[in-house]
């Protein structure tokens, strides 16, 4: 049984990608030109389909919108109870309906065409009512669902996907869309705190581990242990030195017994890895790499304001 199992399991990966490879393969100018009438307008990408086509949509109208396009999704049945007062004349409809025959979609055209949008379509039929009425048709048709009974939109809704990926990939690379332009649409993940965030936002700046030049290695010890920074800072004049528990070990295997003889300003770093409070929190991550360390003291004007740690 268990080998049946992984047997129907694999099929449908295989079912779903050979379908994946035939729709890319009926790729052709309307691609193009669906891609291009996103890029050159003004309004936003309004996508709807009904059931399973609709959820394929929010999906699609998501990574478009996170991607640099302007989309949302549309209920084709609520559409008709208000919600096209939210479309604007700069809009594009992106349709999808399986069989390009879908009624309430079917519906939305003479709206569509009324209120002059562009629509573009997706179906697995370029002879049905909705792709002959599109701008842009892109054909998404599979020869056979990975669904035993042929029921259950399965390859159908994954060249969907597909398809939806494609268009919003092809966009992204035309606008130049770049990293930091992505986490600034995702500000509350780590990408999002790593391009978008500043040093200041981040750092340490309560009860920063000082000792004096002079303090014995003890001391520095047990404070490096009380900050849970890993360091030790060390104000000298105008400037600052830092001791790492790394350096408190080498202090050690250098010095022997005669480390407690010694003092902070014989083992401290005096020109050690500094940033502005300004600085990205990604160029500072990418500074602390290349140095192979794991904290920045925060200096502005000679002042120390924190510590930026990893």
């Amino acid at each position: 049984m268990e080998a049946e199992h992984l047997e129907v399991g694999k099929k449908v990966f295989i079912n779903e990608a050979n379908a994946l490879v035939n729709v890319s393969s009926k790729l052709d100018n309307s691609f193009v030109v669906a891609v291009d009438v996103m890029l050159r307008s003004k309004g936003r990408v309004v996508v709807c389909g009904m059931g399973k086509s609709g959820i394929i949509g929010k999906k699609i109208a998501a990574t478009l919108s996170s991607t640099g396009t302007p989309s949302f999704f549309m209920h084709p049945a609520e559409a008709y109870h208000g919600d096209l007062g939210m479309v604007a004349k700069d809009d594009i409809f992106l349709a999808i309906s399986n069989s390009g025959e879908t009624e309430e979609v079917i519906k939305l055209i003479p709206f569509i065409k009324d209120n002059r949008n562009v629509l573009i379509s997706l179906t697995g039929n370029p002879n049905s009512t909705l792709a002959k009425a599109s701008y842009s048709h892109l054909d998404i048709g599979v020869d056979a669902e990975a669904c035993p009974l042929q029921l259950a939109p399965t390859s159908s809704t994954t060249a969907t996907l597909a398809m939806g990926d494609a268009i919003a990939v092809t966009l992204m690379k035309a606008r130049n869309f770049k990293p930091e332009h992505f986490a600034r649409f995702h500000p509350g993940g780590s990408l999002g705190r790593r391009l978008l965030s500043r040093v200041e936002h981040e750092m340490v700046c309560d009860d920063l581990p000082l000792v004096s030049v002079d303090a014995e290695i003890l001391d520095v010890i047990k404070v490096i242990s009380q900050s849970g920074l890993g360091i030790a800072i060390v104000p000298h004049g105008l400037s600052w030195g830092i001791i790492t528990d790394g350096d408190v070990r080498r202090a050690i295997e250098k010095y022997g017994q005669e480390v407690f003889a010694k003092r902070a300003h014989d083992f401290m770093t005096t020109d050690p890895a500094q940033v502005s409070p300004a600085t990205r929190v990604e160029d500072a991550l990418f500074a602390m790499e290349k140095k192979s360390i794991s904290a920045l003291l925060v200096i502005e004007n000679n002042r120390l304001l924190g510590v930026f740690k990893k």
